[in-house]
């Protein structure tokens, strides 16, 4: 199918934010590679709104969440000036303003020094990374009940509506490194509730082999542009993703490398 309709009405959808029936039930054909065509008609319209790339979001790339949402692997979107904050001694308020349905998911980041090279070998993925960072992702959804198939996801820009980024850690200050990772622990909390936990082993056996995903997938895609120095790449939810509002404070303990947790009071 053309993806030009969707872009359209993915354009509008994030200018006039509001529920729309699952773009797969309306556009027969849809596709992941389909919805990744239609997000990139919507890049270029923020890039031409002035709107400045940050890096990229993994997605569902835990997959003890897939059966629960009805999708069947990961995926990939884009984060942007606009989107990013980051926080001041782990601490950030962040406008809920636009979003659609948020829910918080606690990651692991990293900022790049050098493109990563196409490997699943942790160490020589670790040799391009310049700091390592716990962060929080608010992902949003446009359909009801968040009810979607990975088609729609892509579309949407991975779902993605804010990204908030703690301290950063330079990656050479953290002996073992790449190792750790997948046995990292973090418990997420709604004021003093724990809500859920979750271990770095749950986004595709680690955050670095989330990374590795990404780059492979990109490979694959002659119309996006691969990874580059500078970008900021999270890696996906450690937990399941939890509904947040206006109003409440959530926070995140994190133990595993040098970066702790983050508290997050939304408006």
């Amino acid at each position: 199918m053309d993806a030009t309709g969707l872009a359209k009405e993915l354009i509008d959808l994030h200018e006039h934010p509001r529920l729309v029936p699952p773009f797969s039930s309306r556009f027969p054909g849809l596709t992941a590679e389909t919805g990744y065509a239609a997000a990139r008609q919507l890049h270029a319209h923020r890039l031409a709104q002035g709107w400045q790339p940050a890096g990229r979001k993994n997605g569902f790339t835990n997959r003890g969440l897939w059966a629960r949402y009805g999708v069947d692997g990961p995926m990939w979107g884009a984060v942007y000036d606009r989107t990013l904050v980051f926080s001041r001694e782990n601490k950030a308020v962040v406008p809920l303003a636009g979003l659609v349905q948020p829910r918080i998911e606690p990651e692991i980041c990293f900022k790049l020094k050098a493109a990563p090279p196409r490997t699943r070998n942790p160490a020589l993925l670790l040799d391009a990374i310049e700091w390592i960072a716990h962060s929080i992702e608010i992902v949003q959804c446009h359909h009801p009940e968040w009810k979607v198939t990975l088609a729609d996801c892509t579309a949407d820009n991975a779902l993605h509506g804010r990204l908030i980024v703690g301290t950063p850690v330079a990656v050479e200050k953290i002996a073992g490194l790449a190792a750790a990772l997948p046995f990292l622990r973090v418990s997420l909390f709604k004021n003093q509730e724990k809500i859920d936990q979750g271990a770095g082993a749950n986004v595709l056996d680690s955050p670095l082999l989330s990374l590795a995903f990404l780059v492979e997938i990109l490979a694959g895609q002659k119309d996006s542009p691969p990874l580059a120095a500078g970008e900021i790449v999270s890696t996906g939810t450690l937990t399941d993703a939890h509904p947040v509002q206006a109003g409440e404070t959530w926070r995140t303990d994190l133990h595993g490398f040098a970066a702790r947790g983050m508290e997050i009071q939304f408006t």
